[in-house]
């Protein structure tokens, strides 16, 4: 299974120092033994007000949550190995109530860990988070990947290309771990950003912060399209392992008919598939339309919540749940 760049330790420390609205009430390490090696494994947790729950260490910008290390640690933790961890996390302040997300339902460690909380005596449920659309790269690279897609999209990549050529000078820049190159891109990103159709970043330092952290660790790609010496279209993929994570994207307002997005994606495609040679790509949250003209695959982000019934907090919680998915349903 290809690493994923939201469950890495670095991660997790850049949302933590600037990917938050406000200050926690407490964050600490759910640690966990391997199953075979004495590797720790952990899960970041936090709990945003006193009396709140304790919720994994996630927000808008997670696009998965995870544990920090090797997962497949945990894919033969007993039942018994994972009720005992949880009769330690049961002290932990706002453990009454649990709430993880967003977690791949396909996860090694989920299903020990629903059944050791249910040993344990929490009520526990699942919950739907959003779609998620991913590629596996073909054999043959870009070339076979771009001749399975469909006509519509293209043509209209070829057409945005044309426009571009007859309209004056354009370029892509796709940056990495060139220190100069990246901050001169950074600025073009937020640039672009700042002329989009997009909302301002509620945490403005978060995004210079991740591009400077993917650089040193070698997974930033920073798409750039420049007409001119103007950037109109800018994207940040990371590269983890063998993944490629479809991370922000964004275009100039007025350059719609240019596809100025569609040429850049389509650039940072080829790049990742033949030069990084990386086995998927994922677009990472959401079932915006135009995603599935790029990937051919959908799978579905969930979350875990779980509720102490011998807690006062925890019971009252459990009972508001359950009787709206009841009535939900």
């Amino acid at each position: 299974m290809a690493g994923e760049v939201f469950e890495t330790e670095v991660w997790f420390a850049n949302l933590l120092a600037h990917g938050l609205e406000r200050p926690l009430h407490s964050h600490g390490r759910w640690s966990l033994g391997g199953a075979t090696s004495d590797q720790v494994v952990y899960f970041p947790l936090m709990q945003q007000r006193p009396g709140g729950p304790l919720q994994a260490l996630s927000n808008y910008y997670s696009c998965l949550y995870g544990p920090v290390g090797a997962a497949q640690e945990l894919k033969d933790l007993s039942t018994a190995r994972w009720y005992d961890a949880v009769q330690a996390l049961r002290r932990w302040p706002g453990a009454s109530v649990l709430r993880l997300q967003p977690l791949a339902s396909d996860s090694v460690w989920l299903t020990g860990l629903q059944e050791g909380l249910r040993e344990a005596g929490y009520w526990t449920d699942k919950f739907f988070c959003f779609g998620n659309w991913y590629e596996p790269v073909p054999e043959g690279g870009f070339a076979a990947y771009w001749a399975q897609r469909p006509s519509i999209l293209r043509s209209s990549v070829e057409r945005g290309r044309r426009r571009l050529d007859r309209i004056g000078s354009w370029r892509i820049e796709i940056h990495g771990n060139d220190l100069l190159g990246v901050a001169r891109a950074l600025d073009a990103y937020l640039t672009v950003y700042a002329h989009s159709w997009k909302a301002p970043e509620p945490c403005p330092e978060f995004m210079p912060n991740l591009v400077r952290l993917a650089a040193r660790e070698g997974w930033l790609r920073l798409g750039i399209l420049w007409f001119g010496q103007q950037p109109v279209a800018a994207q940040v993929w990371l590269v983890h392992e063998a993944k490629a994570s479809i991370y922000k994207l964004a275009y100039v307002k007025g350059h719609e008919k240019l596809s100025a997005g569609s040429v850049l994606t389509a650039a940072l495609m080829r790049h990742v598939m033949d030069e990084d040679g990386v086995l998927e790509v994922d677009y990472l949250s959401g079932d915006d339309a135009y995603k599935r003209d790029w990937m051919t695959q959908r799978r579905e982000r969930v979350g875990l919540v779980a509720f102490d019934p011998r807690s006062p907090r925890g019971l009252a919680a459990a009972v508001r749940h359950f009787a709206g998915v009841w009535i939900r349903r």
